[in-house]
């Protein structure tokens, strides 16, 4: 695994990025866009398998995540200015860099959860750049709903700032999560069936951190932009989409939400879109008892659009 390092678009932070090369000639490329309290090494497993297939994998830390950070007090704090485009402009910045790398080859793009409505929203805007897009994780989410969450952010940054760590906020938007997998031996049972990758999870300090006002406000707004009738009906209708995600996922409200997004999509013109859910898969897919067959099924996708 290499490590990369470059400038973020928001003028100050230096983000990290990770490339895992295979051995020999590159067959095509991946890049992640990783989710909401993780970062990018901790997808090292999935990269390595698709280094044996041939392919070059690619991933930034995000702003506020993993060592694109400046102190840990910036751990659930993205930018300033609030602005959801510097991620997309971090994204794009990897992009190009790996593309001169790659002369061409054949380029896919993967997120998951947070990163699956930045790829939502990456593909309406650079879609043409791809093969194929996976998203993992996903969901659908109303614009009163996501308005709502976005008013009680503000509200809660008006009496309290953009860099308080509100349990509140917490509560309302993961406090749900738990519920079917009661009694919860942790808070966090519902991002794996798995208790090591829990454990794990929870044990690591780059993971799971409270996010700030500020995290919360882009977080809600990357959904908004990603659920948005504008955005998917950006997307090229000739690109292959694959909806990937655990039946017992609450962020896609167990399926449902992952199957509205997948309907949104075809009836916006999208020609090839496919989904599939994992029984007894919570929210990390690929840390979870179904990971191989997950990573299986993406690689096949992957061959089949290449």
């Amino acid at each position: 695994m290499e490590h990369i390092y470059f400038p973020s678009h928001d003028g100050v932070t230096t983000i990290h990025a990770c490339i895992w090369k295979p051995e020999g000639e590159i067959k095509g490329v991946v890049q992640i866009i990783h989710g909401m309290c993780e970062y990018a090494e901790r997808y090292a497993p999935f990269a390595e398998f698709l280094n044996a297939q041939g392919f070059l994998v690619c991933a930034d830390d995000h702003l506020g995540h993993g060592q694109s950070v400046r102190s840990e007090d910036y751990l659930g704090y993205f930018n300033k200015e609030r602005s959801f485009q510097t991620i997309i402009a971090d994204i794009r910045a990897l992009q190009l860099a790996v593309k001169k790398q790659t002369e061409g080859k054949p380029y896919f793009i993967m997120g998951h959860s947070m990163g699956s409505f930045f790829c939502r929203k990456y593909i309406s805007l650079y879609g043409g750049d791809f093969n194929g897009a996976i998203i993992m994780g996903s969901g659908f989410k109303s614009k009163l709903t996501l308005d709502t969450a976005l008013f009680a952010v503000r509200l809660n940054a008006l009496f309290c700032g953009w860099r308080h760590r509100s349990k509140l906020i917490k509560k309302l938007a993961f406090g749900s999560y738990n519920k079917k997998f009661k009694p919860a031996r942790t808070e966090n049972d519902w991002l794996s069936k798995n208790p090591e990758n829990v454990d794990a999870y929870e044990r690591d300090k780059l993971c799971g951190f409270p996010f700030t006002n500020n995290g919360y406000y882009i977080l809600f707004g990357i959904i908004k932009q990603a659920c948005a009738h504008s955005t998917i009906h950006s997307v090229p209708k000739d690109l292959p989409v694959y909806f990937v995600a655990g039946a017992d996922d609450p962020v896609g409200d167990y399926g449902k939400g992952v199957k509205k997004a997948k309907d949104k999509f075809v009836k916006a013109g999208v020609k090839d879109v496919d989904i599939t859910l994992y029984d007894g898969g919570r929210h990390e897919i690929l840390n979870d008892f179904c990971k191989d067959e997950v990573m299986g099924d993406i690689l096949k996708f992957i061959n089949l659009h290449i």
